[in-house]
């Protein structure tokens, strides 16, 4: 019985501040994988530790978590540079990365949630000094859980959103929302619970589903650059674009429907600034410059950097992209070529069939509007779907082609997969370019493809293959026994393989 008046220590080896810097000391420096695999293994052994007072524990957890993020840098870096990694090794190293943030999450949510049940108590107490970066740290992480479920292009899951609406609301009471700290000792600058929020909420309406992988962490760091000019407000105004209810665990929907009652955790989304700021970084990347203060986690190219600020231009403006024509429910096939050699071939006329060409695929179409269709993928081509690749399909029982482009990805199921193709032309036609000058290089040709429909009065769209594109030099082609001019205006696209210029035309004879 006198044993009950003296607290029971955990029976837990991290318990031990010796053993743990022991722990974090011989993790595995050069080798992050696992690094990250000891690191959730311990997490796990937390779950389940008993009589640890919560500051300690807490402690604990900060220091563990503090010891990872030398470790999963790297494994992002690896993830999104590395060489075309096979299907295994992707799952592998995106459920390494996306479970170490869901398990560091729920933990540091745990440890609110102990506090709160138990606000009394010695640890309670002591730990509430930690709160604020508790809760700064558990909307991180739930940041980069939507961010990481993004590189896989699949739906933010409704327990996140629900997670980072509650810290939200829960930290504003206790003026923690705007308290700004270091999220880490290596990481500079300051960040609060609203403005990860916040973070999340330009993640979700930036329309990431149609940039790759590494465009979708730029746009993220682009997101972190810019958020100062973003505004989440409990007032509406004229400029508000989305809204969110923090406390419903949905992600944020447009104003074109609005919410159907009032409720406190109702927030509206306005770009603010932004767009202006981002107009003047675009014009300084254009002429060739990256501003020293960008934190990209890297350095960029020009080619890289500008299609995912102009990406971001068009979903931050205060109209954004919204459907033009309607969908129809359908279910039919289209025989599909990707890339713009295959393009180019049978815009020179040559009519491919399943039996001739062995890299012919044959997907199921969904939906189709005058803009573009819907596919449903298996697993194979799944794998290998490219967004900004250039396609040319023809429906079934069709005799014409059409061009296109991949624009949206996302998975429903591990084996099941949807791609958005937005149609470039229904008529198009295969030329070759030569430029205006004389001499042995006026000989050389660049193939193009005419997109013959869709375009401006006076002005054709072209698309070239990558670098194909000269805005200093006017080029010539011929077409049905007649000569046009093009004069470059500018480059409007640029695919995976592919480029689309806009040029002046005029018939020479």
């Amino acid at each position: 019985m006198r044993l009950s008046f003296f607290p029971q220590r955990p029976d837990h080896p991290l318990a031990d501040p010796k053993e743990l810097k022991r722990i974090l000391a011989e993790l595995h420096l050069d080798k992050p994988a696992k690094a990250i695999d000891e690191v959730r293994g311990w997490f796990e052994s937390l779950e389940h530790a008993e009589h640890f007072r919560l500051d300690r524990y807490f402690d604990v957890l900060r220091q563990l978590d503090e010891a990872a993020q030398a470790h999963l840098r790297p494994l992002l870096r690896d993830y999104l540079q590395a060489p075309r990694l096979s299907r295994v090794e992707e799952e592998r190293q995106w459920a390494r990365n996306y479970g170490y943030w869901h398990d560091i999450a729920a933990l540091y949510n745990g440890c609110l949630e102990r506090a709160r049940l138990d606000p009394k108590s010695k640890g309670s107490e002591a730990f509430g000094a930690s709160v604020p970066l508790a809760m700064l740290r558990t909307q991180a992480a739930r940041c980069a859980q939507l961010k990481w479920l993004a590189y896989r292009y699949r739906s933010s899951a409704e327990d996140i959103w629900k997670s980072l609406g509650t810290n939200y609301l829960a930290a504003e009471p206790a003026a923690h929302t705007q308290k700004s700290l270091q999220l880490y000792p290596a990481q500079s600058g300051l960040s609060s619970v609203a403005q990860q929020y916040l973070h999340a909420v330009v993640f979700a309406t930036s329309s990431v589903d149609s940039l790759m992988p590494l465009q979708i962490e730029l746009a993220d760091r682009l997101i972190a650059h810019f958020l100062p000019h973003f505004v989440l407000s409990p007032h509406c105004s004229a400029d508000s674009v989305y809204w969110v209810d923090a406390g419903n665990g949905l992600a944020p929907l447009r104003l074109a429907r609005p919410p159907t009652a009032q409720q406190s955790g109702l927030r509206y989304f306005s770009p603010a600034t932004a767009p202006q700021a981002l107009d003047e970084l675009i014009h300084v990347v254009e002429q060739g410059e990256v501003p020293p203060d960008l934190n990209l986690g890297g350095k960029y190219t020009q080619r890289v950097l500008l299609p995912v600020l102009r990406h971001l231009r068009l979903h931050w403006a205060l109209r954004p992209p919204q459907r033009q024509h309607r969908r129809h429910a359908v279910t039919t096939r289209m025989l599909v070529l990707r890339g713009f050699d295959e393009s180019y071939t049978v815009f020179s006329g040559v009519q491919p069939s399943p039996t001739d060409v062995p890299n012919i695929e044959n997907w199921v179409v969904e939906n189709v509007s005058l803009g573009g269709f819907r596919a449903y993928l298996d697993d194979a081509p799944a794998v290998q779907a490219k967004l900004g690749a250039l396609l040319c399909a023809q429906p079934e029982g069709g005799q014409n082609w059409l061009l296109g482009v991949a624009r949206r990805f996302s998975r429903n199921t591990a084996r099941r997969a949807n791609l958005g193709v937005q149609v470039l032309a229904r008529q198009a036609q295969s030329i070759e370019l030569r430029p205006r000058r004389s001499g042995f290089s006026a000989a050389i040709a660049i193939p193009g493809i005419w997109l013959c429909d869709g375009g401006q009065a006076g002005v054709e769209r072209i698309v070239l293959p990558l670098g194909g594109f000269n805005v200093r030099e006017a080029v010539e082609f011929s077409h049905d026994g007649r000569l046009f001019s093009l004069r470059p205006v500018d480059l409007e696209e640029t695919g995976s393989d592919f480029e689309i210029g806009r040029f002046h035309v005029q018939k020479l004879s």
